[in-house]
């Protein structure tokens, strides 16, 4: 069993003296509010002069036992109101057990309860219900932690950040701001989804077990289906069904998607994470480019009603167009080398030369990636598209118009971290198999996230895929820049962490 504090165990024993009086702690779910907390708040005047009666729920954050008059504080999701109980008004007859015993004995910090009355403010002016009626609803076994508040500053307050993210629970129920963030959050998502809607894009849902670990260069996670004998792969991106979708006929498509990489984890990463992808027919990176930039500033608008915010310390305005810089002068501009100049062994000592750890198993696309990162990522501070990129980094791109060595693709950087990525989509079936075969070539060197290759994919190329642009952008990094946080795990419910190891024992220990 769980091993208990002593404040645990009184809350254990409050429940059995509740039962033993009638009274059950976990009631039949459906309780009659009228009004969210926020809303008497808001509609006090009306609710106090009308002598509407008023009916709430949440938790009790607070209480002051004062005889025969108590108050506490009630908080729900949207705010906190104090509720002032009368014993004589809450048990108007002889038995004054629920008021002396229950009130003040078994109800407990962190129980959920209704109250219903009338709203008024006190003498000393604050906006309280003048509760009539009490109901237990939910009781808690485990006291949260209590935040003391003295002249504003607020004392042991719930901020352990692997706590907060361990416990996601204890923080959202202690911390208006963390609720607020995931508001915020789905704020976000709403306004890209309104935005795709408007324009007449279809929202779909493709596979997360796949037969393929494909759209992507990245680490799967593995497991087995019993019934087919089969191994399958958690999707690292859901690029390759949505670009399907275009071949069947449809203009335009997105997918918010949960994808699974089995790789490191950090500040900026977590093996599970979502991302948005869309794909629409006949459009080419440069229309996406300014696309992107229009659903970013819908983004910032709908959080903040305005293009400029501030995140790390940093001041952005979305107003201003975002600058384009090639992936070659971003290179030559901030590390003073040529790509063009340099073949694969060139480019492979001028990444040891600057510290990077670089093999065998990595080829010109994989090394001009890395040189790019030394050189240029930490300098893309304000809003920056860095366009055509090498082929070899691109096997699902188009190659580019002017230049078959390079890629139309752009990756929007904002405060030195990748954003965004985009191509004009590469639709030749041909040309496809081909960069497939390259892939499997550095697979065949070590490269273990080299892309596989996928030939039901190439088969509906085949068919006729219109030409089209897609782009991928990572909501968590998203959020973090637009809410202004400074981990992935800010911005998500239940971050992946390690295991707890639990002090359990067993029956036969007991």
């Amino acid at each position: 069993m769980i091993e208990r504090s002593e404040q645990e165990l009184g809350r254990i024993a409050a429940l059995e003296q509740l039962r033993a009086l009638g009274i059950n702690p976990y009631p039949a779910p459906l309780y009659p509010i009228t009004h969210h907390i926020g809303e008497l708040i808001a509609n006090f005047d009306a609710l106090s002069n009308s002598q509407e009666r008023v009916v709430v729920a949440g938790r009790i954050r607070a209480r002051r036992i004062m005889g025969s008059a108590s108050f506490l504080t009630l908080q729900d999701e949207s705010g906190s109101v104090q509720g002032y109980v009368k014993r004589d008004e809450l048990c108007p007859g002889e038995d004054k057990t629920f008021y002396n015993t229950v009130f003040k004995k078994l109800l407990d910090l962190g129980d959920f309860i209704g109250l219903e009355g009338k709203m008024f403010r006190t003498q000393t002016g604050e906006i309280s219900i003048h509760v009539e009626k009490l109901v237990l609803l939910a009781k808690a076994i485990r006291p949260l932690p209590v935040v003391k508040e003295k002249d504003g500053v607020q004392y042991d307050a719930f901020t352990d950040p692997e706590l907060r993210y361990r416990q996601r629970y204890v923080d959202l129920a202690l911390n208006a701001e963390t609720r607020k963030t995931f508001r915020q959050r789905q704020q976000i998502i709403a306004s890209m989804r309104n935005f795709f809607d408007e324009r007449g894009y279809l929202e779909v849902e493709t596979p997360i077990l796949q037969p393929l670990a494909g759209g992507a260069s990245a680490r799967p996670f593995t497991t087995h289906h019993n019934a087919l004998d089969i191994p399958l792969f958690l999707r690292i991106a859901n690029e390759l069904y949505l670009k399907r979708l275009l071949v069947g006929g449809y203009d335009g498509v997105y997918e918010f998607a949960k994808d699974f990489r089995n790789e490191g984890m950090d500040r900026k990463h977590n093996p599970e994470f979502t991302v948005l992808e869309i794909y629409v027919a006949y459009k080419d990176y440069l229309w996406m480019m300014d696309f992107v930039q229009e659903m970013l500033q819908r983004v910032v608008n709908a959080v903040y009603g305005k293009l400029q915010f501030t995140s790390h310390g940093i001041d952005f305005d979305f107003a201003t167009p975002f600058r384009r810089l090639t992936m070659r002068d971003a290179i030559l501009q901030y590390g003073n080398v040529d790509i063009d100049l340099l073949d694969e062994d060139a480019l492979r000592a001028e990444c040891k030369k600057r510290g990077a750890e670089v093999d065998s198993s990595f080829g010109r696309g994989k090394l001009i990636d890395e040189l790019f990162g030394l050189t240029a990522e930490e300098h893309l501070v304000q809003p920056t598209f860095i366009t055509d990129y090498p082929a070899e980094m691109s096997p699902l791109c188009k190659r580019h118009r002017d230049n078959p060595k390079l890629t139309e693709r752009f990756e929007l950087f904002i405060n030195g971290s990748e954003l965004c990525n985009a191509y004009s989509e590469l639709n030749d079936p041909q040309d496809q198999l081909a960069r497939f075969k390259e892939q499997m070539l550095l697979a065949q060197k070590g490269d273990d996230e080299a892309m596989v290759i996928d030939y039901d994919y190439v088969r509906a190329m085949e068919y006729g895929m219109p030409p089209c642009s897609g782009m991928g952008i990572g909501i968590d990094r998203l959020c973090m820049l637009v809410l202004d946080k400074p981990s992935i795990q800010d911005v998500l419910l239940f971050p992946q962490m390690r295991p707890e190891t639990w002090n359990l024992k067993t029956e036969e220990d007991d």
